[in-house]
């Protein structure tokens, strides 16, 4: 918990202050889902507000794109290329498969790439309805399910990026011209950044969860930690072999008592909490994880956390005037307990900016 920014450090390194020291902690954050993207940032920047937050990202704090696993992330602008390069390969290559499904040509996606990166060359910036209008009048088909896999297609080649919302609207720019200025580390220097990013917001974990997280091959993951060197510390437990920043594991060992740990969190469905791992035993009961993933879908509700622990889920409905949180207890709550998770979403309150209202079943 200390690793993923939501508990103070027990050596008293003060933690990172904006939203691009946040990203850069994490390298990569969650983000297909733009509210829990931007909430995952507010919880971790106690006092900012959602437009606060927005404003960041229009100041070009982070960005979002699909580098990792054909998910979309928040990572450091000037290092979306890269990272592009080294881990969407493999997202690249089974793209032909699913344009078979969705009836698309290869030359049909590279003739979109090509119409809107000429349309939005320039300073462009586009809604979707508006990349839409752009393919058909290039000759495109781009209904149905095969806009996004042309956004994402053409994202995934470095072409364009996401841009923060306008309204209710997603845009979309050319990467090179949001981002003019791109890190261009080498091959074995990225992979140890990525490791060492992984690891210290992560950490301790398993060189299996980097390589889930990252979609990279196990050797290449190997590699990352072997060039990150010194920067990670490895320790066994139960047998296995985690890896950490040396800085937290020190931080712990020389304290004269454990942290508190009865902490409580309200997170994002697609929080780095739980998307950053395989293995989430830590983090839920297996009974649980199928309210938190119903269906086994891929979509994540929303979180309250307590002890590190999953304890219920919550969804938000917004008014004008005030937000109303409804959670679903999968422990058994009482008054008291009830109380305090009431309590917890005060931040919560604070970054949507509304007179919050918690409801219970």
């Amino acid at each position: 918990m200390v690793s993923l920014l939501l508990r103070a450090h027990p050596g008293g390194i003060r933690p990172p202050d904006d939203v691009a020291g946040v990203v850069e902690w994490f390298g990569a954050m969650q983000a297909q889902d733009v509210a829990s993207g931007m909430w995952s940032l507010g919880v971790r920047l106690p006092g900012r507000t959602q437009v606060d937050v927005l404003a960041a990202m229009e100041r070009r704090e982070a960005v979002r794109t699909w580098p990792m696993r054909g998910t979309v992330h928040l990572v450091p602008p000037r290092d979306a290329r890269w990272m592009l390069d080294l881990t969407g390969v493999r997202a690249l290559a089974a793209a032909e498969r699913r344009r078979q499904v969705i009836g698309l040509s290869e030359r049909d996606a590279d003739r979109a790439v090509e119409a809107l990166g000429a349309a939005l060359a320039g300073g462009g910036r586009f809604t979707r309805a508006e990349c839409l209008a752009t393919l058909t009048a290039a000759g495109v088909d781009g209904a149905g399910q095969r806009l996004y896999h042309l956004l994402w297609y053409a994202s995934q080649r470095g072409v364009l990026c996401i841009a923060p919302h306008v309204g209710n609207q997603q845009t979309f720019v050319l990467l090179d011209e949001w981002v003019p200025d791109p890190r261009r580390p080498e091959r074995d220097e990225a992979l140890g950044i990525l490791a060492l990013r992984y690891f210290r917001s992560h950490g301790p974990t398993t060189r299996q969860d980097f390589a889930g997280w990252t979609g990279l091959t196990a050797a290449d993951a190997k590699r990352g930690i072997a060039v990150a060197g010194v920067a990670l510390t490895a320790v066994r437990v139960d047998g296995v072999e985690l890896y950490a920043e040396p800085a937290l594991l020190d931080a712990y060992a020389s304290a004269a008592a454990g942290p508190d740990g009865d902490d409580l969190f309200t997170l994002p469905g697609f929080d780095e909490y739980l998307l950053g791992f395989k293995d989430r035993s830590l983090m839920a009961d297996p009974e649980h994880l199928r309210a938190i993933v119903p269906g086994g879908n891929g979509v994540f509700q929303s979180t309250v956390v307590r002890a590190g622990r999953v304890i219920a889920t919550w969804k938000r409905t917004t008014g004008k005037t005030r937000t109303t949180v409804t959670v679903q207890p999968l422990v058994t709550l009482g008054a008291r307990d009830r109380k305090r998770v009431e309590r917890a979403f005060a931040p919560y309150g604070t970054y949507v900016d509304q007179p919050l209202r918690v409801d219970w079943p």
